[in-house]
């Protein structure tokens, strides 16, 4: 299949190193301004993919992100973020790398060409077909992602992707592609830059708006996240205030007996 992949066009900009620290920070600034309006353009698509997540999930379904370098990186983040921002298992949203966890702080040398691997990887965790995958490469061309997605599909198990190139492989073999089209990047094939932001802007857009949809969020606030330190603690205490017009050491005592913000709220009505 042929296709143009802009993200590896060479950057409009040239002479990179004669530019002053100013003159480079303004301009990869004026680039990264583009990539909000590249997403939107891609919101139908990322509706039609999380509408499914949701489904699936309350169905008892997984979401898994795949994928290599900064976009296995990225889908590893949002999958992490998930338990403390949500309260949720920490086995809801996965995250899987090429090459393992050691990628995550060390690339892996051809790891990503593997076209076997990310079906192996998700075996591990009896990946079934009330499960979703999301294949993550910038590119739209990544071997390890395009051959998960393909054995996801002969397994009946929805699949998605988030790409920066249009009518790339990837997106072909995706059920519910997302294509968010920022363009060459600053310094020529970069990814990490333009292309990385625009799928961490969509992976924030998937988790939060599916969480949100299960029921994880009240009002606008986490209700449901961990107190893992000190600031979410008083960042709970403030929020059962807020719903509740009780005084701070009253709720500060709500939540020690409860532990979770929407248990407090919950045990106080009940009252």
């Amino acid at each position: 299949m042929s296709f143009t992949r802009t993200t590896e066009q060479s950057s409009k900009y040239e002479h990179l190193e004669q530019m002053s620290v100013a003159q480079l920070l303004e301009n990869i600034n004026n680039e990264d301004k583009s990539v909000p309006f590249a997403v939107e353009r891609a919101l139908p698509q990322i509706e039609a993919l999380v509408t499914k997540i949701v489904g699936r999930l309350k169905e008892g379904g997984r979401l898994f992100y795949i994928g290599a370098g900064t976009s296995g990186r990225l889908g590893v983040v949002d999958a992490s973020e998930c338990p403390p921002t949500f309260g949720v298992p920490f086995d809801l949203v996965i995250g899987l790398i090429a090459g393992g966890d050691a990628a995550i702080r060390r690339a892996v040398e051809f790891a990503e060409d593997d076209r076997e691997q990310a079906w192996k990887d998700l075996s591990e965790y009896t990946i079934n077909d009330k499960d979703v995958v999301i294949g993550i490469a910038a590119s739209g061309t990544t071997p390890y992602v395009i051959g998960g997605l393909e054995q996801c599909n002969a397994n009946n198990i929805i699949t998605g992707c988030i790409t920066c190139n249009q009518g790339s492989p990837l997106a072909a073999t995706a059920q519910y592609p997302i294509e968010v089209v920022v363009g060459p990047e600053f310094v020529t094939g970069s990814s990490r830059m333009k292309a990385g932001t625009a799928q961490k802007l969509v992976l924030n857009m998937i988790s939060t708006a599916a969480m949100i949809q299960l029921g994880h969020v009240k009002g606008n606030k986490m209700v449901d996240m961990q107190l893992s330190n000190h600031k979410l603690v008083g960042r709970g205490v403030q929020m059962i205030v807020d719903e509740l017009s009780i005084p701070q050491d009253e709720a500060a005592a709500l939540l020690e007996e409860h532990k979770n913000v929407r248990k407090a709220i919950q045990a106080y009505g009940n009252r």
